[in-house]
């Protein structure tokens, strides 16, 4: 009923102005001001209403201008003016339920779509439940088509997920046997078995939906601005109304000046604008907890962020892997992978995922044993290969060079032995997120003038990322309770954005003016402690939700400002006796229907700091970032070979051939086909010939190093390389190994970082 009450109310004062025009056409006005006057009385009633309901809340309402103007035209008998406004309160109500309505459609469909039934699997085979009955532990069926009912890890086969209604992303991710996936998103292939790992209450869908009931649009500080208006805008009309009355000595004028000074458009336009704002950034995968959030992180000029998990992947991954002599890459990544993927440590995870990717020997380990701080031992076709700490006693420089090697490049080791011997190393780091540096430029174009690392981690660590991404200032080493000062310092400089996703991050979320929380995988503190949710795990997200903020604050500052500009004019020409009550109310009817549609401009998609890559270009740039990760072997093939050059001629020869064959069978082809494909399109996409010059440089250079590769080859001729040709033959290795390193990156932070879809 309280829906359908602005409807009914439109629909009486339509009806009461329409007959009441009727009778006074036809010839019996007097019946037509009665039945106009009984459309203004009841007008009166909902008027006084809100009036009484915004004092109660300790707010002067400019509604008040509209019980005046409504009692006003009684007063001096202008029926049609009354009218007239009757229907202006009506239809601006019920417009502005409108504007809510369709602007909170998308927060709406949210949590209406939430998971209520589960097929649990019980002895008699899977048995429709309802969701609030499945326990940890319980083994799910999710058919085809359904949504996954609560967190859980896929058993028995791979599943292909439509994640598009909770992250925004078009295409269907599929995740493999020992997966975690997330309640909320929808099975997109073949029927899988799912073991839960919390409860409905506790999943992620059943949070998402309790940070989109606690949405609301009317609560903007930029909504807030109605209140303060109405001190200086009620007593100045008032004012006007009763000058213009004291100097003509006429009723009517003052009646008319406040017919056309109400209703507010501040007070429609500013809700519409952000509760829009508030449905462009679900659409996107982000969370807004309430319209001052919004507001608020429209007009952020600092940017405070945590590094792990929020510029960083979160998770270690494999950056390199170093043979020790009698030993290839291949065949020590295999050997670690083998051992570790029997083990549950996250290291082990990122090895034999490395494994996975980069093509590790098939090794298989029997009796592995995992010992807590030492590492993982098994056994190997008849070896016994350690996966861990370094075997005690053992100490050589080439050790020595390793640990050196890591504490530079700030990362992990990781050490395999066979048999007590020390058969390679394996380096891992936290790697930057591939969307961080365009994120936090596009950022800077949006109006961030300041961005804060501020980390737990080692200051080392922390400068050696900042320096990628090209940081302001970084702050290392702190606790969680230094990190609340430091944002409490940069809040008291200029409004501050704080981006975090771990425990120790809540108090830092909290403190800050708004707090972003990485909610795809973050901790459950965060995300509570948050002003802002992403549920997707990609940073530029956050720079699409400041977009739309900036342009839903713009827009509703925009239409109140203009639509309260006409109104004052229109309020001194009326005063004037240029503009009298009945013609005053429509002019008034349509800046206020003016400002709302303008207001609703915020639902629609705009382009913001984002570029719009077109679908061909899309799915390029998709297939060559593929092929960047089936290449990535053959990167540390070249340095592999380049380290070897110091073994006898007769066992590099070998290696440099096949370094040579994956040159020219699948590096070079790679590189020329980006050159023909890619690139032209790009250059297309950003509208500047020269955009790609320097990547084609680069191109050019690879090609050249190849080519003086191929030459050292065939002047090794079948004995292997001459000592004459050692030295060149090793800088054009490691330069070749340099110069597709630097060229990766720079593409995939440049062009791959552009496509839409999840990576």
């Amino acid at each position: 009923m309280k829906r359908l009450w602005p409807m009914v109310f439109l629909g009486f004062t339509v009806a009461a102005l329409s007959v009441g025009g009727v009778l006074s056409l036809v010839g019996l006005p007097g019946w037509g001001d009665v039945v106009l006057a009984a459309g203004t009385i009841v007008a009166v009633g909902p008027a006084a209403w809100w009036v009484v309901s915004a004092l109660r809340a300790g707010r002067l309402g400019v509604d008040a201008i509209a019980v005046l103007a409504l009692v006003g035209t009684l007063a001096v008998q202008e029926y049609l003016a009354g009218a007239l406004i009757a229907v202006m309160l009506a239809g601006g109500r019920a417009l502005e339920e409108y504007a809510m309505r369709r602007a909170r459609r998308d927060l709406t469909a949210l949590y209406e779509r939430a998971p209520r039934r589960a097929h649990r699997y019980e002895r008699d085979g899977p048995r429709r439940v309802d969701v609030c009955e499945v326990s940890r532990g319980d083994l799910l069926l999710v058919p085809a088509g359904d949504m996954v009912p609560v967190d859980g890890v896929v058993v028995r086969c791979a599943a292909l997920l439509d994640e598009s209604a909770l992250t925004g992303e078009a295409l269907p991710v599929e995740y493999p046997v020992g997966e975690s996936v997330r309640s909320g998103v929808v099975n997109a292939g073949p029927a899988f078995d799912l073991r839960a790992t919390s409860t409905a209450e506790e999943s992620t869908y059943a949070g998402v939906v309790r940070l989109a009931r606690e949405t609301e649009a009317d609560s903007a500080p930029v909504v807030r601005l109605a209140d303060r208006f109405a001190a200086w805008f009620l007593p100045a009309t008032l004012a006007l109304a009763g000058l213009a009355w004291a100097l003509s000595g006429e009723a009517v004028r003052a009646v008319a000046v406040l017919v056309v000074a109400t209703p507010c458009p501040l007070l429609l336009a500013a809700p519409a604008a952000i509760a829009s704002g508030l449905s462009r950034t679900a659409r996107r995968g982000v969370v807004v907890k309430g319209g001052g959030a919004l507001e608020t992180l429209g007009r952020a000029r600092t940017l405070v962020l945590d590094k792990t998990g929020t510029l960083t992947q979160g998770r270690p991954e494999v950056v390199d892997i170093v043979a020790a002599d009698g030993f290839c890459v291949r065949e020590v990544l295999g050997l670690a992978a083998a051992v570790d993927r029997m083990s549950s440590h996250v290291l082990a995870a990122a090895i034999a995922r490395a494994a996975d990717e980069r093509g590790g020997e098939p090794f298989t380990a029997e009796r592995v044993h995992e010992e807590a701080g030492s590492g993982t031992t098994g056994t190997v076709d008849g070896r016994l290969v350690h996966v861990g700490k370094a075997p005690k006693g053992l100490n050589s420089a080439w050790m020595a060079a390793q640990r050196a090697r890591a504490a530079l490049d700030s990362a992990m080791t990781v050490w395999v032995s066979v048999d007590g011997d020390v058969a390679g190393v394996i380096l891992l780091r936290d790697a930057v997120r591939a969307d961080a540096p365009r994120t936090l430029r596009r950022l800077r174009s949006a109006g961030i003038e300041r961005v804060v690392m501020l980390t737990g981690d080692r200051a080392e660590v922390a400068e050696s990322v900042a320096t990628v991404l090209g940081v302001d200032h970084v702050l290392a080493e702190r606790t969680p309770g230094q990190k609340v000062a430091a944002v409490r310092e940069e809040a008291a400089r200029a409004p501050t954005v704080m981006v975090g996703d771990g425990i120790n991050d809540a108090p830092a979320l909290a403190a800050a003016q708004v707090g972003v929380a990485m909610g795809a995988h973050g901790s459950a503190a965060s995300t509570q402690a948050a002003d802002v949710v992403l549920t997707t795990d990609r940073l530029d997200r956050l720079a699409d939700a400041m977009d739309v903020a900036r342009r839903a604050r713009r827009i509703a500052v925009q239409s109140a400002g203009v639509g309260m500009g006409l109104s004052l004019v229109a309020m001194f020409v009326a005063a004037l006796g240029g503009l009298p009550p009945a013609a005053g109310a429509l002019l008034q009817e349509g800046i206020d229907v003016a400002v709302i549609l303008n207001a609703l401009r915020a639902l629609r998609p705009a382009r913001g700091t984002r570029l719009h890559v077109d679908a061909p270009t899309d799915a390029l740039l998709h297939r060559f970032d593929r092929e960047h990760a089936a290449l990535r072997p053959a990167l540390d093939l070249l340095r592999e070979a380049a380290d070897a050059l110091d073994r006898p001629a007769s066992t590099t020869l070998p290696l440099l051939r096949h370094v040579h064959d994956v040159l020219t069978g699948e590096i070079l082809p790679h590189e020329q086909a980006e050159e023909q494909r890619l690139y032209p399109a790009l250059s297309r996409l950003l509208g500047d010939p020269e955009a790609t010059v320097t990547m084609s440089r680069a191109h050019a250079e690879i090609t050249r190093l190849a080519a003086r590769l191929a030459r050292h080859v065939e002047l090794a001729g079948g004995d292997g390389p001459k000592p004459e040709q050692i030295d060149d033959l090793r800088a054009c290795l490691y330069g070749l190994h340099a110069v597709l390193t630097l060229h990766f990156a720079q593409e995939e932070e440049a062009y791959f970082s552009l496509a839409g879809r999840a990576e």
